[in-house]
């Protein structure tokens, strides 16, 4: 058993080992050949040790770095050695859907596997029945693009071409493709290099042990946290609004049980998995729920393996938040994600003040033919709280990326962008006003696919304390609405049109 550190020596080794995880996820942003992952920045990184329990990330994107322990359980099942490279996507096996590509790298010290470095990036294709592997109207998982499972595509150093080979020859983007794995693999040899640089200056055995230190820290400030939370049981439901097959809401029930300084969330009530898309694994459903419990805790709790610990998530197998294969859940990583988010929040918010919903939705859009592919996550308004208003135009719950500079995207892909704005006043009235949404208009100037995920287009996100609801979003092909999950074919000259919703508003409003 590693001796424990003082107070010091831990708190510096913490913040070293996340600023490690922070250099690789800034390598990888600025290696990538695509605009979804140095502009928006669609990727993630993280640390993790020997056992597989993440120690430090990066802040970056929260339905992939909570779903991340999977996949590098997935690989550690394959005997990684020294100089390998993994990648998988298998929403079965560690994944979260098919775009996201997890690449899974040992870090070693004279042979000795001390932790893994880990990135994960959304690739804008991977195949599948539609450019950009998010099609609206796909009904089991084979139809979504190429599933990888753990597979090396580095051996013992040397790059395994024919791993590459396959994935490349599957995807309609095959140069962008190339670019993006090796920019991740990149930023695995930065990671390595520097826990090789803070070793030789600390010593194997106290990074050992701050890696052991800073997982029982996370724990012990996350039960403190808990503590304060009142016991008792919480429930709240929330609804898909269709799953691409038909446009029936798709209902979730979320019960949670705080007790002392553990809390247990049972998804019982949930509707059974669907024909559709919005599925989610059990992966990403536990990673809905772990950003929820952070948003609990004081910011300065780091997050990482200890601060889960106490949470236990019950998801009865074969349904909407734990789906069985083949199920289909491309849609389930990005807005059934939010949907479980914002249900487990708005369950807690009876026993803690919250803010009011965001627009809880990624605003999927993804356009694309042959040889390009556009994908984008629209922002939207942000919930209000005690504490003032909502932002607006930002991205909220599951995702944290940026969006697509029009300069970038007018120059990488036959698109013209016609308007960009905030949606003013629709963020919900109150004390403290909710966030406004935005309004994105873009031309295709040659034939193209549509696919849009989005939700919140029926259902307005919730006010708090009195506060009035957000105003829901629309989707539009020139005059005609579409609804929330659609797939069209384009003519050059068609414009896609989406608006995304507000936040809910915190507090009565008051008369001057």
């Amino acid at each position: 058993m590693n001796e424990a550190l003082d107070p010091v020596t831990l708190s510096v080794l913490s913040s070293a080992l996340a600023g490690i995880a922070e250099e690789a996820g800034a390598l990888l942003v600025h290696g990538a050949y695509s605009s979804n992952i140095k502009e928006r920045r669609d990727c993630s990184a993280a640390l993790f040790d020997a056992d597989g329990r993440m120690v430090a990330q990066a802040e970056h994107i929260p339905v992939h770095l909570g779903a991340m322990p999977e996949a590098v359980a997935a690989v550690i099942a394959r005997t990684p050695r020294p100089g390998d490279v993994f990648a998988l996507n298998d929403p079965y096996t560690g994944g979260t859907h098919l775009p996201d590509l997890t690449l899974v790298t040992p870090m070693t010290d004279d042979g000795d596997i001390l932790g893994y470095a880990v990135t994960r990036a959304h690739h804008s294709d991977v195949g599948g029945m539609r450019p950009g592997s998010m099609p609206s109207d796909s009904r089991e998982i084979y139809q979504e693009g190429l599933i990888v499972p753990p597979l090396r595509m580095v051996r013992e150093g040397e790059e395994a071409r024919e791993a590459m080979e396959l994935i490349l020859a599957n995807v309609r983007t095959p140069d962008v493709r190339r670019g993006d794995l090796r920019a991740q693999m990149a930023a695995h040899r930065l990671a390595e290099q520097r826990l090789h640089e803070l070793v030789a200056r600390r010593g194997r055995e106290v990074v050992l042990a701050a890696m052991e230190g800073v997982l029982a820290y996370a724990e012990r400030r996350t039960r403190e946290a808990l503590r304060d939370v009142p016991d008792g049981v919480y429930e709240a439901a929330g609804e898909i609004e269709g799953d691409g097959v038909t446009d029936d809401d798709v209902p979730l029930r979320v019960r949670i049980e705080v007790a002392g300084d553990g809390m247990r969330i049972d998804f019982a009530g949930t509707a059974e998995q669907v024909a559709g898309n919005v599925n989610c694994p059990l992966a990403v459903t536990r990673s809905a729920c772990y950003f929820a419990l952070r948003v609990l805790l004081p910011s300065d709790v780091p997050a990482n393996a200890g601060t889960y610990a106490p949470l236990s998530i019950d998801a009865p197998e074969g349904s909407l938040v734990n789906a069985r294969r083949p199920a289909a859940v491309v849609a389930g990583n990005v807005e059934t994600s939010q949907r479980v988010a914002d249900t487990v929040l708005l369950a807690l918010a009876a026993a803690v003040d919250l803010p009011a919903q965001g627009q809880g939705t990624m605003n999927n859009v993804v356009i694309g033919d042959a040889g390009w592919t556009y994908y984008e996550t629209i922002g939207g308004g942000q919930g209000a709280s005690s504490r003032g208003p909502g932002p607006s135009g930002v991205h909220v719950g599951m995702s944290n990326t940026l969006n697509t500079p029009i300069e970038a995207l007018e120059l990488e892909y036959p698109l013209r962008v016609e308007r960009y704005e905030l949606g003013y006043g629709t963020g919900g009235a109150g004390a403290f006003p909710g966030g406004d949404g935005i309004e994105r208009s873009v031309r295709v100037l040659e034939d193209a696919s549509l696919s849009l995920l989005t939700d919140r287009r029926r259902h307005d996100p919730a006010g708090a304390g009195g506060g009035e609801p957000g105003r829901r979003g629309e989707n539009r092909l020139n005059d005609d609405e579409l609804p929330a999950k659609a797939s069209r074919e384009l003519e050059a000259g068609d414009v896609v049109t989406v608006r995304t919703p507000g936040g809910g508003g915190y507090g009565e409003a008051t008369s001057e």
